[in-house]
């Protein structure tokens, strides 16, 4: 696959909520649904890494379906709400960057 932007992302999205009728969903609903996702992801990186094995009869799912679940409501939420997430991005990075930039220990990459 191809690489793209956050902006060719939200308007892949776009398009393809738009060819229903029904559109995105209500915010509380957006939210909603999120949360459920997060559960999920929740739940494989516990299957994974935690102590709690997954049963003979779960779905075979994945962390990265997972991430990919959120990523899509995250991109609908965002479109639904005007938002560009680039900019928005951009300004949470400026954010760690400014506010946070002495907070953790940077990792030495001077050379010898």
């Amino acid at each position: 696959m191809s690489e793209r932007s956050l902006h060719e992302l939200q308007q892949e999205v776009h398009q393809y909520i738009s060819q229903f009728k029904e559109g995105y969903f209500s915010p509380l609903s957006m939210m909603a649904r999120m949360s459920e996702e997060v559960g999920e992801l929740a739940r494989e990186v516990n299957h994974q890494f935690g102590e709690k094995p997954k049963k003979s009869t779960e779905a075979d799912n994945s962390i990265e379906m997972e991430l990919g679940d959120i990523l899509f409501i995250t991109i609908c939420f965002a479109n639904s709400l005007g938002i560009d997430l680039t900019e928005a991005h951009d300004k949470v990075m400026h954010k760690f960057n400014t506010r946070d930039a002495d907070r953790w220990t940077k990792v030495n990459t001077e050379s010898p």
